[in-house]
């Protein structure tokens, strides 16, 4: 989950906050021609073009910050972010799409410290938090965010240009023309059921049987979190609704509150493993995890629904005025270097670079083992962001008045 509450809470969370490590596995993936079936994402207008960071506070360095990972070489990237000595991450729970391996990987590689401030921050609250904390210390480097929000750092001049070094290989559907921000990995909404208690669900029609009275939740609020927005999304498509109406989606969870289906109760892995959420709506490489994590005590299945698969991916931006400007772009490197988009692939996501890394047979075979069937998500639907930005706004003005606060 990645929804919490008020600004308060949220700087409170960034100075208390801790980094955990676990090497959890997550995500599931489309293989093959599949993927390049994104439709095109139209960039938000606007935005500040200066590609520059912030100073580090190890030191200033005489390197001028690049806007380009073809502009410098690693080895000097590397060595400017010694300097700086450490990167400030937010928003990072260490059991979702394998971040946990995937900060200490970075950390081990490179000596660089990482504080991973409020691990559950939605994104709405990453891109608060580069505005609260600007000038400090403490502010994010690195931000990991959904599309819309994205859009949003970008035409509030929150963000830095930084085209990293595998650049040309991300599909153009996933990246900003001027690079402001990039998709890292995509997933798809998917159900996820403890069947010692509820039946796996096949279809969004099946969550209105009476068998799943008080059993249903979605990760978050849905005008906050990201996975709880695709959840809402994907049952429109299943309910009438399209990429341009996501109306009957919220009606749809209207009509399971009334049926006391519905509970207003935020799906994360401690709710899952003690039974509080039996069915859980979220990201595929999420629920998949849930199966290997949990599986002493839950028997979890996870089906992709036969009807409205609605697909969406985050992204990696960089704090215009990052403290550690250099580790900020090592950062980026790291992620979207073969090792760190498998990394993500290890916790059953979907990188951005997975067709590239395929093509060149880089994918280790017990990792395609692991994989779902690429035929599961053969009719998957991706929103533009214009799309993404109207369906925001129709949720925040009807979400309150069909399902709740």
């Amino acid at each position: 989950m990645r929804n919490r509450d008020a600004d308060e809470r949220l700087r409170q969370a960034l100075e208390e906050s801790q980094l955990t490590r676990r090497d959890l596995l997550r995500r599931g993936l489309v293989v093959g021609a599949s993927f390049t079936a994104v439709p095109a994402v139209v960039a938000a207008c606007g935005g500040d073009d200066d590609g520059g960071g912030g100073g580090g506070d190890g030191g200033a360095a005489a390197t001028e910050v690049p806007a380009d990972g073809k502009d410098i070489s690693i080895e000097d990237l590397m060595a400017e972010a010694k300097k700086e000595g450490t990167i400030n991450t937010i928003a990072l729970p260490p059991d979702w799409s394998n971040y946990g391996e995937v900060m200490s990987t970075f950390q081990s590689k490179y000596g660089l410290s990482l504080k991973n401030a409020s691990p559950n921050a939605s994104s709405a609250e990453e891109n608060q938090a580069v505005k609260s904390l600007k000038g400090q210390d403490r502010a994010p480097d690195v931000l990991d965010v959904g599309p819309s929000f994205a859009a949003e750092g970008k035409d509030t001049g929150l963000y830095a240009a930084y085209k990293n070094s595998q650049w040309d290989t991300v599909p153009e559907n996933m990246k900003d023309p001027e690079g402001f921000w990039v998709g890292d990995y995509w997933g798809a909404v998917a159900f996820g059921a403890n069947e010692k208690v509820a039946a796996a669900p096949a279809s969004w029609a099946d969550l209105k049987k009476s068998e799943y009275k008080g059993k249903v939740a979605l990760n978050g609020d849905p005008r906050e979190s990201g996975s709880a927005f695709a959840g809402v999304f994907a049952a429109s498509l299943a309910n009438g609704g399209s990429l341009d109406d996501i109306q009957p989606g919220i009606d749809f969870f209207g009509e399971l509150k009334s049926l006391g289906n519905y509970i207003a109760v935020d799906a994360t892995p401690a709710t899952v493993a003690n039974g509080q959420t039996p069915v859980t709506i979220d990201w595929d490489y999420l629920q998949i995890a849930y199966g290997d994590e949990f599986k002493s005590n839950i028997t979890w299945k996870v089906t992709v629904p036969s009807d409205g698969v609605f697909g969406n991916y985050y992204c990696q931006a960089i704090n215009k005025d990052a403290p550690h400007p250099f580790a900020a772009r090592l950062w980026q490197e790291f992620l979207y270097s073969d090792e760190g988009q498998l990394l993500f692939l290890k916790g059953f996501a979907h990188p951005a670079r997975y067709q590239d890394i395929a093509d060149r047979d880089a994918v280790p075979q017990d990792l395609l083992d692991k994989l779902p069937p690429a035929e599961s998500y053969a009719d998957i639907e991706f929103p533009t962001q214009e799309q993404s930005a109207k369906a925001t706004e129709t949720l925040a003005a009807e979400w309150g008045k069909a399902v709740g606060s």
